[in-house]
């Protein structure tokens, strides 16, 4: 049964690194939900997370067919209860004087924030997992979703686990 993973997979810090990995996805017919890349503590070494739905024996086997590949430092599958991820999104919704406030409100009762403000639109910034972000933009769709912008999934082990080459 296919179900959402999440692949923290630490790789060299240079041009085309992205690139390599995310063909090798493609190529063996994954479509990933989600992508996130960014330096670690050492500029040298870039974390990509990526989430996407497969089941035990396709992880595996990815995780095999990344290890292959030279710029690939370390790859872990994070098991679900022992890890947490976030995402930070935009949401640029339609506000006049008159729904200013509800749609302050909302975004105060989802602990999120107002980041630009024009005479007709308000632009949210909010951090969570799916549910959370999905919740708070189906509650401001009568106001008018404009725009939504998603940075992808990040990913970390919870604890004192780390993913590190020192490790």
């Amino acid at each position: 049964m296919s179900t959402r993973r999440n692949l923290s997979i630490l790789v060299e810090n240079h041009a085309g690194v992205l690139a390599r990995v995310s063909n090798l996805f493609a190529r063996r017919g994954f479509n990933i939900e989600s992508l996130a890349v960014g330096t670690t503590q050492n500029p040298e070494i870039s974390r990509i997370t990526v989430s996407l739905d497969a089941d035990d024996t396709e992880v595996d086997q990815m995780v095999k067919q990344l290890h292959k590949l030279p710029i690939v430092l370390m790859v872990k599958c994070l098991e679900p209860d022992a890890h947490f991820t976030r995402e930070l999104v935009f949401i640029k919704v339609t506000c006049d004087d008159a729904t200013r406030t509800s749609v302050l409100q909302i975004v105060d009762i989802f602990r999120g924030h107002i980041v630009d403000v024009s005479t007709s639109t308000a632009t949210i910034e909010i951090s969570g997992g799916d549910d959370k972000i999905n919740a708070l933009a189906q509650m401001l769709e009568p106001f008018g979703v404009l725009e939504m912008v998603r940075t992808g999934r990040i990913a970390i082990e919870r604890g004192d686990r780390v993913l590190s080459l020192d490790s």
